[in-house]
């Protein structure tokens, strides 16, 4: 008992050196944005990072001949809150939205609406949960933006930026479902739980979903 105690605790306190949280996202972390989260699988994205995913083996990606990105959903719609401002969640789904046009755009021309022949790429921010036993309790968002209190080696608890997305890609004409991915990423951290957030805060971590969106539509073009 004694010693599952203190590797929880050690756990806890190095949580931003080792990565003892899951890199992805948990079955209980799943916000219903997903109609059926039965049959993804964790792989690994073009960047090599670790997510949850499903690609129907029968997609022929040659059949589309563009892309159509809906406007970013919050999902479930949040609460804003004094370091976590409304300005901040609008920031992030708008910057988004352009990361996905501009990654995508490069794979398949961008469509102006759904339609045969056309991947509807539809996108959201969505719900996570996070728990730190031990650690004070610190500001949570029901939206995948979690001010996460870490431990470090001089005792002194930064906020880390998390952000999480799940995303569906849709035939536009029979609205079938193609593909499907749920993950996770950590922003630029905050100096203290006061500091409030911005949209820049998690721009990498964006850039590097889009940028894998890219990479993956080329990978399944090449095949």
């Amino acid at each position: 008992m004694k010693l599952a105690l203190m590797m929880s605790t050690l756990c806890i306190a190095s949580i931003s050196m080792v990565g003892c949280s899951s890199k992805v996202v948990e079955p209980d972390q799943y916000s219903g944005f997903l109609k059926d989260y039965s049959q993804l699988k964790e792989a690994e994205s073009p960047s090599g990072a670790t997510v949850m995913r499903w690609v129907d083996p029968k997609l022929d990606i040659n059949k589309y001949r563009s892309v159509y990105i809906e406007p970013t959903q919050l999902y479930p719609k949040p609460q804003p809150t004094a370091t976590i401002p409304q300005g901040t969640l609008n920031g992030i789904t708008s910057y988004y939205d352009q990361a996905l046009k501009r990654e995508v755009g490069r794979s398949l021309p961008l469509a102006a609406g759904p339609g045969p022949g056309v991947i509807v790429v539809r996108a959201a921010i969505t719900a996570v949960s996070s728990k730190t036993e031990g650690l004070k309790p610190y500001e949570v968002i029901p939206i995948a933006l979690v001010a996460a209190a870490v431990s470090t080696a001089s005792g002194i608890r930064d906020q880390e930026t998390d952000l999480a997305t799940e995303a569906v890609f849709l035939d536009g004409g029979n609205n079938k479902v193609l593909a499907q991915v749920v993950r996770k990423g950590t922003g630029k951290p905050l100096e203290n739980k006061e500091q409030v957030m911005k949209a820049d805060d998690v721009k990498g971590v964006i850039d590097g979903w889009a940028s894998d969106l890219h990479q993956a539509f080329l990978k399944l073009k090449s095949k």
